[in-house]
């Protein structure tokens, strides 16, 4: 009998619930009497032939696990052809036919490149994405692994710096992760009260960001029940935070006021800790479907969670999780690539929704 090889990557940034999605895709496929390889450091471990056999005893403690234990390294080597070549002859040596790639867009195109008909030839490849960034910037799924861990963080910081906030009077700017989507800054800004969010695809000259910060600082240092002055920033915004601070400090100052702002870069904090239950629930059933997917023969697709809006022809849902759909990896980075431009829909919705709420948020 010949023996069944299906590999595992996660590539791209780190996202908490990687690891419960690896974990799900390897015991799923040891149930189904596939022999699993986890590939270290991504793509670049996938060149270099750093690989593993895993069974159910090394990955059976992974659910509560953040980051990735197989790492994840950026490869330049992979994005040429000869890069590739060397990814393809590594994984034809050792006799895997399928591979779960599970991470973002660039680990998403490169998985549609490894397999890509055009350079595969009589090789028999197949390959499946699962998405995980927790900027939550990549299309046609409604949420990618890491996201919501990453909201509970932030969320929580801000929670601690309004009680500080409150108690001297302040206003604090909070720089979150997200240099092409602002998504985190969105979401987070809602769940934790803040007066003002500032995100790229907003599309405000720095002018016009600087007036509102203002605005909302001195607006709420007028009322007597209004402590402290929350901004959610996220990093890709055009104007820096350091700009930010000092020209609304210079603004606040020509308006006679004397008020203390204070900035907090959460950073790479945002990355990390134990995936929420969600991240964990979520992960594992992208895994499923994705190992599924590949056992039942499909190649070239993502596995989408709860899809909305229009979708592409190519997505279907899954036949065995009705909350995933499989869409093909062309019209992910097709419609990933709208929403870094700003011609998405969705993109255009979540900017049309934070404008009409922007005076409700400093109320």
């Amino acid at each position: 009998m010949i023996e069944k090889r299906l590999g595992i990557l996660t590539s791209g940034g780190d996202a908490p619930g990687m690891n419960a999605a690896l974990r799900a895709a390897t015991m799923v496929s040891l149930d189904r009497g596939w022999h699993v390889y986890g590939i270290e450091h991504g793509y670049r471990g996938l060149i270099q032939g750093e690989m593993q056999r895993l069974e159910a005893v090394d990955v059976e403690s992974l659910l509560r696990e953040g980051g990735t234990t197989l790492g994840t390294a950026r490869c330049a080597e992979f994005t040429q052809l000869e890069g590739r070549d060397t990814a393809r002859a590594r994984l034809a040596e050792a006799r895997i036919e399928a591979l779960l790639v599970i991470g973002g867009n660039g680990s998403l195109a490169g998985a549609r490149a490894l397999a890509d008909p055009a350079e595969l030839g009589d090789q028999i490849l197949r390959v499946v994405g699962v998405p995980a960034s927790i900027d939550n910037d990549i299309g046609l799924t409604s949420m990618a692994i890491g996201v919501d861990t990453a909201m509970n963080t932030i969320v929580d910081a801000c929670d601690k710096i309004a009680d500080t906030a409150t108690a001297h009077d302040r206003a604090f700017i909070v720089e979150v992760m997200g240099r092409d989507c602002g998504y985190l800054a969105m979401a987070s800004s809602v769940a934790a009260g803040a007066d003002v969010v500032l995100f790229r695809e907003s599309g405000k000259s720095d002018a016009q960001i600087v007036h509102e910060v203002t605005d909302a600082i001195i607006e709420a240092h007028g009322r007597r029940h209004r402590r402290r002055v929350l901004i959610v920033k996220s990093e890709g915004t055009r104007l820096s935070t350091d700009d930010l601070k000092a020209r609304v400090d210079a603004a606040i100052e020509a308006r006679g006021k004397l008020i203390e702002t204070r900035v907090t870069v959460l950073g790479h904090v945002v990355r990390g800790g134990r995936p929420s239950a969600f991240d964990r629930v979520m992960a594992s059933r992208l895994g499923h479907v994705g190992v599924r997917a590949l056992i039942d023969g499909e190649t070239l697709r993502m596995v989408a969670w709860q899809p909305s809006g229009t979708l592409p022809a190519s997505a279907i849902r899954s036949a065995v999780d009705p909350r995933c759909y499989l869409v093909d990896l062309e019209d992910v980075l097709r419609e990933t690539r709208a929403m870094l431009d700003g011609s998405s829909p969705v993109i255009q919705w979540r900017a049309k929704v934070f404008d009409e709420i922007e005076s409700v948020l400093r109320l």
